[in-house]
């Protein structure tokens, strides 16, 4: 097994902090976001990739698990390892299995699944688990319409027998669903489909108009068959970055365009709107819209910000490059 960079994965420094390994996270999620590259498998095996590394990272006990990796060894070129060589034993005993499908997407790498899934325990806990839950896995990638299998074997609850309260103990499982902002904004329900001790439970999940990102909707096991409530951790999916319930969408100007200033059409949560983009524009310059950002659930609108990044036309005429020639003299 290869050891797997995902500083490298996220293009940050080992000792870049949570909100640095956010914002790497969204920028390249953005530009590698399966909508964005429909036919594009290298394009679709990246963005997986992205994800596995902020499932990491992102999570301040997994990245701590994960660093113990670095303290041992200075890992070069992907080489191979043991995991067992830095106190992670016990691989391959437990009962978990991860098949988490989506239109094509694949699961987690056997790197993951040694160190956080499949068949690791530690301490009582069921593998792949390092917040207090018995786990049915992460689910990543999620898109409207898409189908989530994920099979576990029986499982664990170490937190229970260390004095967990009674309801917490019934909190057995947990999992991550993807969101489209639109339909965050919107409330809905999806379907997610598990197979749990060789039975298939579809299991429904509803969520609120103006859920966020790290929210959690619990759902009541016993209503589907389970012996625990199921945990379904919100992580919200949009090619713009939102911050708190402000949205940051980019705008492309051509050169002239961000000079003179212009119109541009532009998607909001509630349809398209014309926006007069002033003259003397740069890039990184942003431009606000008031009341056309996200609703949150306690009704509070935040604002949409207008990014500018000025872009050079990929193809120009005989007349435009003698302009273009002229303006350089």
């Amino acid at each position: 097994m290869q050891y797997q960079d995902y500083y490298k994965t996220l293009g940050v420094d080992k000792g870049a902090s949570a909100a640095e390994i956010k914002k790497a996270y969204r920028k390249l999620a953005k530009k590698y976001h399966p909508d964005l590259h429909p036919n594009d498998t290298a394009a679709q095996e990246k963005f997986k990739e992205i994800n596995e590394a902020y499932e990491v990272l992102g999570d301040a006990d997994k990245r701590k698990k994960y660093d113990q990796f670095g303290t041992n060894m200075n890992f070069q070129g992907g080489q191979n390892f043991d995991p067992r060589d830095f106190g992670f034993g016990n691989f391959g005993n437990g009962q978990g299995t991860y098949t988490y499908q989506t239109n094509g997407s694949g699961d987690f790498s056997d790197f993951f699944n040694m160190i956080f899934g499949g068949g690791a325990r530690q301490g009582g806990h069921a593998g792949g688990n390092f917040s207090g839950f018995g786990d049915l896995g992460d689910l990543l990638h999620g898109r409207s319409g898409a189908t989530y299998r994920t099979s576990y074997g029986p499982a664990g609850y170490g937190a229970a027998a260390n004095g967990a309260t009674a309801r917490r103990a019934q909190d057995r499982y947990e999992t991550t669903m993807d969101l489209p902002l639109r339909e965050a904004y919107q409330g809905g329900e999806k379907t997610l489909q598990f197979q749990i001790g060789g039975q298939t439970k579809n299991i429904t999940v509803r969520w609120p108009a103006g859920i966020q990102d790290g929210n959690r909707i619990r759902v009541k096991g016993e209503k589907f068959g389970l012996d625990g409530n199921l945990m379904v951790k919100i992580r919200l999916l949009s090619p713009d970055t939102i911050e708190g319930v402000d949205i940051v969408k980019t705008v492309t100007l051509l050169p002239w365009e961000a000079y003179f200033g212009t119109k541009k059409t532009v998607d909001t949560l509630d349809g398209r709107i014309q926006v007069n983009i002033p003259a003397r524009m740069a890039t990184g310059k942003r431009m606000r819209v008031p009341g056309k950002g996200y609703r949150n659930r306690q009704g509070t609108r935040g604002d949409l910000y207008l990014e500018m990044a000025i872009q050079n036309p990929a193809v120009l005429t005989p007349e435009q490059e003698a302009i273009y020639k002229k303006l350089q003299q």
